[in-house]
């Protein structure tokens, strides 16, 4: 005939699962000998034996927490140990990798030829995957590093002092952040300038040619001029206000939408380049450069406005 178990029994056999069986029977005896007591004490003050056991029971809560407690074993994924290291570590990656992912698979499905329902497809699979992996990862690590520690410090977190302290972000409102923007709006238009009257690109027995099409000229060069004119007033004026705020940020990124996207279009049509330049320079393969040069300037441009653009709503947010 089986022995009859009591609630202390199933108990103290729960908390033991988890418990090392070098320290089972000792912390066994430990905690029975820790609920007899407790049980015998309510006992002697008027409760019956049944309600006694259940309520000290109820007290010490659930067995396997109880065991954690015992053999100082976490329960949590992350715990505040290295909570804040793992949390700053994972946000780097993320706004590091996934975009650089991103970028390198819409290149070469581009370069690829693929149309663009599949880069975007790929892109947003790709992207969405290494974040994934990224959280994944990293978490796993952390989590084997704490667990392995037993309660030590593995030293990857530093004593804290105030020489952590972040600095103030740069609002890009300092007279160093206009005259910066000034002087590149106007090597950029220098340069356009010497493109076109002097050229970029040396070939025998022609000489000098430019690297943009002379069809540009005038309209499409007037209307890039106009811009960067914006662009400088822009720039003077976010300094006079003292800062980016979400109005400036806003004409900011239209500014650069309409760049880009121009640009973009031109490239689209074969219409950025010196059509000349590339037959001239490399005629076996010029389509082949043609296509991988127009495809890297695309992304170029792109990743550039959404640099430019990021950068100042930031900013813009930094600032309120």
């Amino acid at each position: 005939m089986a022995m009859k178990t009591t609630l202390t029994d199933r108990y103290v056999a729960a908390a033991m699962r988890t418990v090392p069986e070098a320290q089972r029977a000792d912390l066994s005896a430990e905690l029975r000998g820790s609920i007899d007591d407790q049980v015998e004490s309510r006992i002697a003050e008027g409760e019956p034996r049944d309600t006694a056991e259940r309520a000290v029971l109820t007290d010490l809560g659930d067995p396997d927490t109880l065991a954690a407690g015992y053999t100082d074993r976490p329960l949590w994924l992350i715990g505040p140990r290295y909570y804040l290291t793992w949390w700053r570590l994972l946000k780097l990656l993320w706004a590091i990798v996934p975009a650089c992912a991103a970028f390198g698979v819409a290149l070469g499905q581009t370069l690829s030829g693929a149309g663009v329902g599949t880069i975007i497809g790929n892109v947003v699979s790709v992207t969405l995957s290494v974040i994934v992996h990224i959280a994944f990862w990293t978490t796993l690590v952390f989590f084997i590093v704490e667990r392995s520690e037993r309660g030590t410090d593995a030293g990857v977190v530093k004593d804290w002092t105030p020489d952590d302290l972040p600095e103030l972000k740069d609002r890009g409102a300092g007279l160093s952040d206009l005259v910066a923007s000034l002087i590149f709006l106007a090597i950029a238009a220098g340069a356009i300038l010497w493109d076109h009257f002097v050229g970029v690109v040396y070939s025998a027995p022609e000489g000098w040619m430019p690297f943009l099409s002379p069809a540009l000229w005038p309209w499409w060069i007037g209307a890039l001029f106009v811009l960067m004119v914006l662009e400088a007033l822009l720039a003077i004026s976010v300094h006079a206000k003292g800062g980016w705020n979400m109005g400036s940020a806003t004409v900011n990124l239209f500014l650069n939408l309409v760049i880009a996207g121009g640009a973009l279009w031109l490239l689209s049509q074969q219409l950025l380049v010196n059509p000349a330049l590339f037959p001239t320079l490399v005629p076996e393969d010029a389509g082949t450069v043609t296509a991988v040069v127009t495809t890297v300037f695309g992304f170029g441009v792109i990743a550039i406005a959404a640099w430019d653009s990021v950068d100042a709503y930031l900013k813009a947010y930094r600032a309120r």
